[in-house]
C-alpha cells in the first residue's frame, strides 16, 4: 500500500432543511390551523481517529466530503430528520490544519478521539412555530441555514518511541530489519528508503516502536534530496538514534551535517535526547573503529555506541540504552504532570 502522510481535502457541512407551510384541512375539523413542521438540522463533518490505519492513502482518490442536507419539514407537524454526518477516519498521529497549513485545529493521538470540525446548518421553522394569538394563520416559514465549508490539511506524524536519523546509506533500514519484524527495502545505493517505516522492537521483557525515515543530506531543509518533510515523523519520539556509517572517511562531518539539518528544521527536535551510534563496524578494522569513536565523542560530547546491523554486534547494548532513555523521558513527563496537578499554595 502506498504511504501518504499529507493530504488536502475539502469539507462541507450539510444545509438545514426548510420549514413547511401547511394547514390542517380535515372533515369536521373547523379552523384546523397551521401544522407545518420544522426542517431537520444539516449533517456535521466529524474527524475520528481509528485503529488499523497507518497512512492517509484514502484521501488520495477522494478529496471532497459533503454532509447531507436536513430533511424538509412537512404538513401534519412532521419535522424533518437530521442530515447524515460525514466522518473522516484518520490514523493515530494525524494533525488537522487550516488551509494556510500552519494553524493547528486538532491533534489525534489516541484511538477513539473525535472532534466535530464543522456543524450542520440549523433547520428552518415551519409555519406552526409562528402561530400566536394575534396571528393564528401564519403563511411563512424559514429556509434552513446554509452549511459551512473549508479546505483543510491532514498531516500524519507517526507515533514512535524512538526514531532513526542519519545520512543516506547509514544502515538505518538494515538496523530496523535486524531488531524488528519490519521488512524495509535494503540496497547499496542512497535513498533506498523513500517513506518512513515502523517496527516493534522486543528486547528482554520490553518492547518499543522504532521509526526509520529517509536519509537526510546537507541542504535538506532547503529541499535538497528528499527534503526534510519526513522529519515530522520523529517529532513525537522520546529519543533520536543517530546512525553514522563507519565505512566513510569523515564521520565528524557526517555527524555535524545531520545535527545542522535537525536544528534548521526545528530547535525542539534538535534538543531531544540523542544516542550516537557508529554503524557497520564489521566492515572496518578495530583500530579504525577506536579512532572514529574518539572523533565522534569530541564532536558530540556524548557517549558513542558501536554496532553492526548485519552481524548483530553491539545491537543489544544500543537497544537497552534506548529503553533506559524512554523510561527516563516517561518519568520526567509524569513528574511534570504531577506538578501541574498539585494545588498552588497561597499565603
Amino acid at each position: 500500500m502506498k504511504f501518504l502522510d499529507q493530504a488536502k481535502v475539502f469539507v462541507r457541512s450539510g444545509n438545514g432543511g426548510a420549514g413547511a407551510v401547511s394547514f390542517l384541512r380535515e372533515k369536521f375539523v373547523e379552523f384546523g390551523g397551521p401544522n407545518g413542521g420544522n426542517g431537520g438540522r444539516g449533517g456535521d463533518v466529524i474527524i475520528r481517529c481509528v485503529d488499523g490505519l497507518n497512512t492517509l492513502i484514502d484521501y488520495r482518490f477522494q478529496q471532497h466530503f459533503k454532509a447531507e442536507t436536513g430533511t424538509h419539514g412537512m404538513g401534519k407537524d412532521r419535522h424533518g430528520a437530521k442530515g447524515g454526518d460525514v466522518i473522516l477516519k484518520v490514523p493515530v498521529g494525524t494533525q488537522v490544519f487550516e488551509e494556510d497549513g500552519e494553524t493547528l485545529i486538532g491533534d489525534f493521538t489516541e484511538v477513539g478521539q473525535e472532534m466535530v470540525l464543522l456543524e450542520g446548518g440549523n433547520g428552518g421553522f415551519g409555519n406552526a412555530h409562528f402561530k400566536t394569538s394575534a396571528n393564528q394563520a401564519p403563511r411563512r416559514a424559514n429556509p434552513g441555514l446554509v452549511g459551512t465549508e473549508k479546505w483543510i490539511w491532514l498531516r500524519l506524524k507517526l507515533i514512535a518511541d524512538a526514531g532513526l536519523v542519519g545520512l543516506p546509506n547509514a544502515g538505518k533500514s538494515t538496523f530496523l530489519a535486524a531488531v524488528s519484524a519490519a521488512k524495509p527495502k535494503i540496497a547499496d545505493y542512497p535513498f533506498t528508503t523513500l517513506h518512513p517505516n515502523l517496527g516493534v522492537v522486543s528486547i528482554g521483557e520490553r518492547d518499543f516502536v522504532l521509526a526509520d525515515i529517509p536519509g537526510l543530506i546537507e541542504g535538506a531543509h532547503e529541499g535538497q534530496g528528499l527534503g526534510d518533510r519526513f522529519l515530522g515523523h520523529v517529532e513525537r519520539c522520546a529519543i533520536l538514534v543517530h546512525l553514522i556509517d563507519g565505512t566513510q572517511e569523515d564521520v565528524k562531518t557526517a555527524y555535524k551535517t545531520i545535527r545542522g539539518e535537525l536544528e534548521a528544521y526545528d530547535e525542539e527536535l534538535a534538543e531531544k535526547p540523542e544516542i550516537v551510534v557508529l554503524n557497520k563496524i564489521d566492515s572496518i578494522e578495530p583500530e579504525e573503529v577506536k579512532e572514529k569513536v574518539k572523533v565522534l565523542k569530541r564532536a558530540s560530547k556524548a557517549e558513542v555506541f558501536t554496532c553492526s546491523g548485519v552481524t548483530g554486534e553491539g545491537v543489544d547494548k544500543v537497544l537497552y540504552r534506548i529503553i533506559a532513555q524512554i523510561d527516563a523521558d516517561k518519568a520526567e513527563r509524569e513528574e511534570l504532570e504531577r506538578r501541574k496537578q498539585e494545588p498552588t499554595w497561597v499565603p
